[in-house]
């Protein structure tokens, strides 16, 4: 069950809010707040009470699991970082299998695209104020991954909508 498609507009702009949040406190600070993953996550579960729960939301539980286990052994690793492991995985709840697996492609996208940028602007050559003051420009410093999951579920769900409108 696709959320993003059976839901009151009001509801998915304040995904879309909750989204962009969390990609610019991850842009300034390299973090994202546990309350706004919360809020994703306590968001999708009042849209699955809206759109009304069926027995495909089994599916929307599946791609919840997996994408917390998965992320939490990227964690482990050091591949990711906590916040974004919760964001994902709250994120994710709003699809179902083929959406999120959608949404896994246009993070990873979105993803790559944003490394490439960062590490061109770490190569630039910045006055030490502002390289020391921003943290994104630090060398070996994290790559704000919210953003990368922001656009990818923003991608997914526009994708989804425009296919549910074709349709009918």
């Amino acid at each position: 069950m696709n959320l993003p498609t059976l839901v009151p507009e009001w509801l998915f702009w304040t995904l879309i809010a909750l989204l962009v949040l969390s990609a610019l406190q991850d842009a300034v600070m390299l973090k994202i707040s546990n309350y706004l993953s919360a809020a994703v996550l306590l968001l999708g579960i009042v849209a699955a009470v809206i759109a009304g729960p069926t027995l495909n939301l089994w599916e929307n539980g599946v791609a919840f699991i997996l994408s917390l286990a998965i992320g939490t052994f990227l964690f482990g690793r050091g591949i990711l970082g906590g916040g974004d492991v919760k964001l994902f995985a709250a994120t994710v709840l709003w699809f179902d299998l083929g959406g999120a697996l959608r949404l896994v492609v246009w993070t990873a996208l979105a993803g790559g695209v944003l490394a490439v940028l960062i590490i061109a602007m770490r190569v630039m050559p910045w006055p030490e104020a502002i390289r020391s003051r921003i943290k994104v420009l630090q060398p070996k410093s994290g790559i704000p991954y919210g953003i990368a999951i922001a656009a990818g579920a923003i991608i997914a769900s526009m994708q989804l909508m425009a296919a549910a409108r074709a349709a009918g």
